[in-house]
């Protein structure tokens, strides 16, 4: 899969560039070229501030998890993210800027930063994101319960039982 990435990226990155132009061009259009230049030049200043601010809070957030015991995964998926979203802000243009943006402002980060998190729970395994992000969330079918009967010379058949009557315990699951 990363080699398919890696591969992709001769393609990507000439799309971006004409997307950037068109984008620069459409701007300086609709607000005036100088208006458009300086836009730009405050979203690669702002970039580079959220840069810095982001990668020493992700470091602190990360050393705090560290001593008190807890997962570092959501503290550092989260700034992973919000270095992300600075690092397009502080590339050249507004396609980048636009998306940086989103990854800096919070339902954006959330989003992502789940998406980081699923992403190394398939990679990984969940025994590891467990480690990394803590106890982890599951779904659990509320559906009639199910019997596969099964006899040798037989297909299975599914057969549907009664409910399982008695009191109901939540709670997490922990090694």
């Amino acid at each position: 899969m990363r080699r398919r990435g890696i591969a992709l990226l001769p393609l990507v990155l000439p799309l971006l560039a004409f997307a950037e132009i068109v984008a620069f061009i459409s701007v300086a259009h609709a607000i005036g070229f100088g208006w458009a230049i300086l836009l730009g030049g405050t979203a690669s200043i702002a970039g580079m501030v959220l840069l810095r601010r982001e990668g020493i809070k992700g470091w602190r957030r990360f050393q705090a998890a560290a001593v008190e015991g807890r997962p570092p995964g959501p503290q550092v998926s989260n700034s992973l993210v919000g270095l992300l979203g600075a690092l397009l802000l502080t590339v050249p243009g507004f396609v980048t800027a636009v998306a940086g943006l989103l990854l800096v402002l919070p339902p954006g980060r959330q989003l992502a930063r789940r998406q980081v998190e699923r992403y190394t729970e398939r990679r990984m395994g969940g025994a590891v994101a467990g480690d990394l992000f803590g106890a982890r969330h599951v779904r659990v079918d509320t559906g009639d319960p199910v019997v596969i009967d099964e006899e040798p010379g037989r297909p299975s058949q599914r057969t549907p039982t009664a409910a399982i009557e008695g009191e109901v315990i939540e709670g997490e699951i922990l090694r």
